[in-house]
């Protein structure tokens, strides 16, 4: 059966090129053709190109309907209507479904198109034999058949070549393929940073993921990470104090790159296997998590490898407990969405020291000192626009610590969106690491937005502000950090990143401002 797909095409035989070739029939031997087909087809046709044609039944289900009134969908004003009328009045060639449809936008077959082919040549050497019809149409008609021929010849050929280009390929993949359930994923980060009172410095961290499934809807996760154990300029800022605010800060994420203090042995920082329990259900267990995995993902601000690098910007520093995010833990977490309701509920527990009874001058386990149960409710109130309400209770360095939160994201369009933090909490107990008795109530802000494609396609541009641990009794109440950054991609593999970081009061009182400049580069595989 042929289709006509697009109203450029005004007969059959007239515009050839419009007709959508998308699956190979298989040859049979000549000997073994049925006759009905290609027994009178004329000498300068080559029946070797119609052999499946032949071989294809034409009084299959697509030959019941030949005549053009009979068409449901097919009425005498379409512009299909005179050629469908053409076909089967003067050739007799089937032109529809046993339904009496004609699915004129329904992809054709390279068996349809072969066995109408050969339909056609076949009442054409009839009325050659016989002398019947209209001689110059016929010979008209011959010479375009031809010419499909020829076409349907090429388009064969090049497929047993591309198919005879892709044996070996598969043949070199399967040998050197990593696994047959396992999925390896690299990423190295490069951060070229300088800033106030420091010198230049080059940070870096390279991650392996092995992915591996062994049913659908499960995961094992497994990650190696390795660094250089460098540091910037806001991590020196703090470390000169109590470092109670830095990256790796003692009380909570207050700033600077992602990529500090990593070290430079090869660590197990991921290992936990999800799977679906139930329709909507996703649980993971592990003996290393992080709760950045699992909760305050935000779609602009959760990445420091594709958008901000500050630490702070990527999670809220109350909800994401820095002493328990960075090491990972052992724990489990879990992932309800609602069938009715676009609303996901997450909880999880992870515990850093899980794996050490006695921690230090604090007490570890499953189920003692660092630890922390985080629960979060998410509702899209549209694809554009969602909002998250949180809470995490947390046991830190022998301080009880409560904090609820906020998180939003809106996309305003396809280039262009906001997002937000907001948490308020509670830290009280005494600190033995820092000798002190800590009784606060501190608060987290964040708020940004990002444009993509600005100037140059691939690209990702952002601008942040927030103050990361509001807290009058604790340094300085008004740290305040800014980034801005613009990404952009080299190729597939690498990705390039200029980026500002402003960080005015820190919490080391005895500093001033800081400016800290960074050019990453991210190489993925």
């Amino acid at each position: 059966m042929l289709n006509a797909t697009s109203p450029g095409w005004a007969t059959p035989i007239q515009q050839e090129s419009s007709i959508n070739v998308t699956e190979t029939p298989a040859a049979a031997p000549l000997d073994n053709r049925p006759s009905s087909h290609c027994a009178a087809i004329p000498q300068p046709i080559q029946p070797d190109i119609l052999e499946s044609a032949c071989e294809w039944a034409p009084d299959d289900s697509i030959a019941q309907v030949r005549s053009v009134s009979e068409l449901s969908d097919v009425r005498p004003t379409d512009w299909a209507y005179q050629t469908l009328q053409a076909l089967s009045e003067r050739y007799g060639v089937a032109i529809g479904y046993p339904d009496g449809t004609f699915r004129g936008n329904q992809a054709l077959t390279r068996n349809e198109f072969a066995a109408t082919l050969a339909k056609v040549l076949d009442v054409i050497s009839q009325q050659f034999v016989l002398g019947q019809g209209n001689i110059a149409q016929l010979q008209e008609d011959f010479a375009t058949l031809k010419r499909l021929q020829a076409s349907y010849a090429t388009i064969a050929k090049d497929l047993r070549d591309r198919t005879d280009q892709l044996e070996p390929q598969i043949t070199k993949l399967e040998q050197q393929r990593f696994s047959t359930t396992t999925k390896l994923v690299g990423q190295t980060v490069f951060g070229l940073t300088n800033g106030s009172n420091s010198r230049s410095t080059i940070l870096s961290r390279t991650r392996l993921d092995l992915k591996t499934s062994f049913a659908p809807n499960t995961l094992l996760r497994t990650q190696l990470e390795a660094g250089n154990n460098g540091n910037d300029a806001i991590g020196r800022v703090h470390e000169q104090a109590q470092n109670l605010l830095g990256t790796v800060g003692l009380l909570a994420d207050g700033g600077g790159l992602d990529y500090v203090r990593v070290d430079n042995a090869v660590r197990l920082s991921k290992l936990y296997y999800t799977f679906q329990p139930t329709d909507g259900l996703e649980l993971t267990v592990g003996a290393r998590l992080s709760p950045r995995d699992f909760i305050d993902g935000n779609r602009f601000a959760n990445d420091s490898t594709q958008n901000f690098s500050s630490s702070f910007f990527t999670n809220n520093p109350l909800i994401v407990q820095n002493q328990i995010d960075r090491p990972g833990g052992a724990g489990a977490a879990l992932s309800w969405k609602a069938a009715t309701l676009p609303l996901t509920v997450r909880a999880l527990y992870v515990a850093a020291d899980a794996e050490r009874p006695n921690s230090g001058i604090t007490k570890g386990g499953l189920f003692g000192d660092r630890h922390q149960g985080s629960l979060e409710v998410e509702y899209d109130f549209s694809k554009d626009i969602v909002a998250r309400l949180q809470f995490t209770k947390a046991t830190v360095n022998n301080v009880d610590i409560f904090a609820g939160g906020l998180n939003a994201e809106w996309a305003l369009n396809r280039d262009f969106a906001v997002f937000g933090r907001f948490a308020i909490g509670s830290y009280k107990g005494f600190n033995p690491l820092l000798n002190q008795d800590l009784d606060l109530n501190p608060k987290s802000w964040s708020i940004g937005f990002v444009a993509r494609r600005l100037f140059v396609p691939g690209s990702t541009a952002g601008l942040a502000i927030g103050q990361p641990f509001v807290e009058k009794d604790l340094g300085n109440a008004t740290q305040t950090n800014i980034e801005a950054f613009y990404s952009f991609l080299l190729n597939d593999n690498i990705s390039v990143t200029p980026a500002l970081t402003v960080v005015s009061n820190p919490n080391n009182r005895d500093r001033g401002t800081i400016f800290e400049w960074l050019l990453r580069l991210v190489y993925s595989f």
